[in-house]
């Protein structure tokens, strides 16, 4: 998947500038689709010279000009043959996870920290991806808001956003308690 499709879904939600757009997509895709400020800007250039967003040139007093960017119907058509297609499955790369596979190599009290500290990041983003999906529902329960929400496309990647990080914490502490063990055993 590129950066183009993740930033078209975003536009689903309503017209954004640019910076608008890096703060929803921080919070709305963060847990699926990481970019730079940098990347997300080229990819916004491109998405306008492609013809797929219209962009309306807004002067702004005391700041620079913003442009706000609107899904146009040949960008909801690329999205949608985007989203129709089937998806190839994920591929894991992860450089903490060559760290604990050569964990009988490592230095353990380094190795147990960088652990301990996937698991600080991953429960700081169970707690927001939890404020989101309250704030999604908006005192609705689930069922109903799957049922009766105008999109749920956002609920559903949020779920799996927090399904991710509860098993980051698992199998962080889990890695934890192993290799403290180890350590202390003297192996």
């Amino acid at each position: 998947m590129s950066l183009r499709f993740a930033l078209l879904a975003a536009l689903l939600e309503g017209d954004a500038s640019g910076y608008e757009l890096s703060k929803v997509f921080d919070v709305s895709s963060a847990n699926f689709w990481s970019s730079t400020p940098q990347q997300l800007y080229r990819e916004l250039e491109r998405l306008e010279a492609d013809g797929l967003v219209d962009v309306e040139v807004v002067p702004q007093e005391r700041r620079p000009t913003k442009k706000v960017l609107s899904l146009n119907a040949a960008g909801r058509a690329a999205l949608h043959a985007f989203a129709s297609a089937p998806a190839k499955p994920p591929a894991m790369r992860v450089e903490l996870m060559v760290k604990v596979q050569a964990a009988d190599v490592a230095d353990l009290d380094a190795l147990i920290a960088s652990v301990d500290e996937l698991a600080v990041g991953s429960r700081a983003k169970v707690r927001l991806f939890e404020r989101l999906r309250d704030r999604m529902l908006g005192g609705r329960g689930e069922e109903e808001y799957l049922r009766d929400a105008e999109r749920v496309g956002p609920y559903l990647t949020l779920e799996r956003g927090l399904a991710f990080e509860r098993a980051n914490v698992a199998w962080a502490e889990r890695v934890h308690a192993v290799l403290a063990a180890r350590r202390d055993a003297g192996a």
